[in-house]
């Protein structure tokens, strides 16, 4: 067990300003050692390739479900979004190193985008808003460049009608950094960030798990409705997070107090610093 201590104001002021936060150490090393397990179980199901992108994560381990109502990461993810949340997508990441950046059926979305749908999410002013944001758990050594990292550029949400002069992400471009961390470590990221993922050139093998957050009324990627074995055993606020509130979908939208108990995290504008464990 690790002690991680946020200052949620601070960092909510910084995720506004930058569109992503780089939390160290969020991870205990035995909890790295069983989330790799379980990613080593998710592989060996898999036919072999140089990159996997495998959704719906969290049916496939328990461990890997628990990353969904971090103790740690929730309360921040609260104050970023609000009370009224799900998740959105648990999408696990591995590429192995590639330096000749051989072609595989997996690569997508490695060039440079902002999520979202076809058509993209409606824009005011030449700008998205925050639709969902993305927990990145890194379960391997990113801590130096070129090994499958994610590069963003910071502060591009908030550019109107921004647009890459290319998308290449072999071509550099202004502004542009790779996200470098160590196992346990977790990269938060909003939606609207334009961001890609880096080609692997190293002798590393890049694990990156995203852990998503949307408000309650939107559709979520990973399923249409949580599945009997992902709702079994579930505590009210893992019962939120799956999307189970209510028979009444307009709940979804006009919940009450008692469907959302993810407002006990939502520390409000007079709250100075939590440290949660």
């Amino acid at each position: 067990m690790t002690t991680v201590t946020l200052n949620i104001p601070e960092l909510s002021r910084q995720f506004e300003n930058d569109g992503y936060l780089l939390l160290r150490n969020v991870l205990s090393e035995e909890r790295i050692t069983e989330l790799n397990n379980a990613v080593d179980g998710i592989l060996s199901d898999e036919q072999e390739s140089l990159s996997y992108n495998i959704y719906n994560s969290v049916e496939r381990a328990p461990s890997i479900l628990s990353l969904m109502d971090n103790p740690t990461i929730l309360p921040l993810i609260v104050n970023l979004m609000g009370y009224n949340i799900q998740l959105h997508i648990s999408h696990l990441t591995v590429r192995k190193p590639n330096p000749d950046d051989l072609k595989t059926e997996t690569n997508s979305f490695i060039n440079w985008h902002q999520d979202g749908p076809t058509p993209k999410f409606p824009s005011i002013n030449g700008l998205t808003s925050t639709y969902y944001i993305k927990a990145c758990y890194i379960l391997s050594d990113m801590s130096e460049p070129d090994r499958g990292n994610t590069k963003i550029i910071p502060g591009s949400h908030k550019w109107p009608d921004y647009q890459p002069v290319q998308t290449d992400v072999n071509v550099p471009l202004p502004g542009e950094i790779q996200v470098c961390g160590k196992s346990g470590d977790v990269f938060i990221f909003a939606q609207n960030l334009w961001h890609a993922g880096s080609p692997n050139r190293s002798d590393f093998t890049r694990r990156q798990l995203f852990i998503g957050y949307s408000p309650i009324w939107m559709r979520p990627i990973d399923y249409h409705a949580a599945s009997p074995a992902l709702l079994e055993g579930a505590d009210p606020i893992r019962r939120q997070l799956l999307g189970a509130i209510s028979e009444n979908y307009f709940n979804f939208y006009v919940p009450e107090e008692s469907m959302v108990p993810l407002k006990e995290l939502w520390l409000g504008r007079a709250a100075t610093k939590s440290e949660y464990i």
